[in-house]
This record gives structure tokens, C-alpha cells and sequence, in this order.
């Protein structure tokens, strides 16, 4: 079980380290260059204790259900992508509610303005959408499975 804790928080660790990077790179703040150094060793050290681990204890590695730890992944990965269209959908309604972005055309209709779905958010929800149902789709599988039949 060590094994799968030490590679889901290395998992986490990975997505937080994406996650400043971006915010960094968005908004050149010096907190957020001090968590990525803080995520960096974070990721060395996380991936030093399963080197570590996996030489002085193989069995540990022999004993690894990977059936159990890819469903485990394509649970954490089909959360996080839920989040991420839930975030963009989320920014994408504040923005329809603020008068900025829309107008009322001569019938009293409410009509919205060009830029109101930007690219990278119309890009990030359909370009990660295959991703979302093929992995989602294995994950929601393997547990009816593992509900029905007690087995991966």
C-alpha cells in the first residue's frame, strides 16, 4: 500500500508542480517561483524514497496489482479533468452574468459578444473531451465491475 500512496502523491505533486508553472509563467509572482523550487524537491525527494524503496524491498514492486493502479490513476485523471471543464464552465457563466459581455438587441433579447468563450477555453473543453470519456469510461467500468463481481 506504501507503493500506491508514494506514487499518488507523486501524481499530485506532478499536477501541482503543471499548475505553478502555468500560474507563474501567467503571473511572474516570486510565490509562486518559491513553490515550484518548494514542488521540485518535493518531486526528487517523493521519487528518491520509491527508488529507494523498490531496491530494498522488490517484493513490494512484485506484489504491485497494476489493474488496481491504473484504475486508481484513471479515477484521479478523470477527476481532474471534471474539475478542470467545471472551471471553465464556471468562468464562462461569471462572464455571461457580467453586462460587459453582453447587449440587448431591439426585440429585448439578451445577446452575448464575441469573446465571451475564449480559445484556449473552447480548445482546453473540447480537445480534452476524448480523453475525458475514454478514461472516465474505464474507471466507471472497472468499478460496476468491482461492485457486481467483487474483481477487477
Amino acid at each position: 500500500m506504501i507503493i500506491y500512496t508514494l506514487f499518488f502523491c507523486l501524481l499530485t505533486s506532478f499536477v501541482l508542480h503543471a499548475v505553478i508553472i502555468g500560474l507563474y509563467i501567467k503571473n511572474k509572482n516570486q510565490l509562486y517561483f518559491y513553490w515550484f523550487i518548494a514542488t521540485v524537491a518535493l518531486n526528487m525527494g517523493l521519487a528518491l524514497a520509491l527508488i529507494v524503496l523498490s531496491l530494498t524491498k522488490p517484493e513490494l514492486i512484485r506484489q504491485l496489482n497494476l489493474k488496481f493502479f491504473f484504475w486508481l490513476l484513471s479515477g484521479f485523471v478523470t477527476i481532474l479533468l471534471l474539475c478542470i471543464k467545471v472551471a471553465i464552465f464556471r468562468n464562462i457563466y461569471k462572464r455571461s452574468k457580467d453586462p460587459r459581455w453582453y447587449h440587448f438587441n431591439h426585440f429585448g433579447k439578451k445577446v452575448f459578444e464575441k469573446g465571451i468563450v475564449k480559445q484556449v477555453e473552447f480548445l482546453g473543453i473540447f480537445g480534452s473531451l476524448p480523453f475525458f470519456l475514454i478514461i472516465g469510461a474505464f474507471f466507471v467500468s472497472r468499478l460496476i465491475t468491482m461492485m457486481l463481481y467483487g474483481h477487477m
